[in-house]
């Protein structure tokens, strides 16, 4: 199981406007050529503007799969340029349904590990105009991922993403997405996720109080 990364993007945090309102977001981040270092928290020049949703540990670098660019276009009536969902890689070859939480790669000369489905936010929604966004993203799947960094290395665009360890547990991002955002009185499903260890601490803590409000 390999993936190809097709563009690096990085950004800070910066100020728009929408309806009248300031908002500030990182969203809109810019390519890079070169090798870019991967530290522990993020890729340098990269930010976040808010911290307590995005950034951390386990949200360290944003990923979402080029494949899903050619539904966006149509669905959007625009042409998509990198970086399109504000993610730090767009790749090919490692899409949603073959993934796994825990799973880990060697991504240039950096390791890293997956650990939760990207959640869409109203920001996508500002981005485009389209306040069904998030909702959109949670519907269709096509969500992306994260990924915690495990070792520091450089990454470069058109490194292979190659699996070096596969999570025995068989928990795919795209089932994840399905217990968080379709089944969520499913505590089955919810107890396989947090039976995850490498599961994000802050999808342990959403599904932890699912589980309580249902059971």
């Amino acid at each position: 199981m390999k993936g190809t990364i097709d563009s690096l993007q990085v950004g800070k945090p910066e100020t728009y406007m929408h309806e009248g309102r300031p908002w500030t977001t990182a969203i809109s981040k810019r390519k890079v050529e070169g090798p870019l270092r991967l530290l522990t928290l993020s890729f340098e020049g990269d930010g976040q503007a808010d911290l307590e949703h995005h950034g951390g540990r386990d949200k360290a670098v944003c990923v979402y799969c080029r494949e899903h660019y050619p539904y966006w276009e149509q669905e959007l009536g625009v042409q998509l340029t990198s970086a399109a969902f504000g993610e730090n890689v767009t790749l090919t070859g490692l899409l949603e349904d073959t993934v796994r939480i825990g799973d880990i790669f060697r991504m240039g000369t950096a390791v890293v590990q997956v650990s939760q489905p990207r959640q869409p936010c109203y920001k996508l929604g500002y981005k485009y105009g389209r306040s069904d966004m998030p909702l959109l993203v949670q519907n269709n799947g096509y969500t992306g991922y994260y990924f915690r960094v495990l070792e520091e290395g450089l990454v470069c665009p058109g490194d292979t993403l190659e699996l070096l360890e596969q999570s025995p547990y068989g928990i795919t991002v795209a089932y994840a997405n399905r217990i968080m955002h379709h089944e969520k009185d499913n505590v089955e499903g919810m107890q396989q996720l947090l039976d995850v260890p490498e599961l994000s601490e802050s999808w342990r803590i959403t599904l932890r109080k699912r589980i309580s409000s249902v059971t």
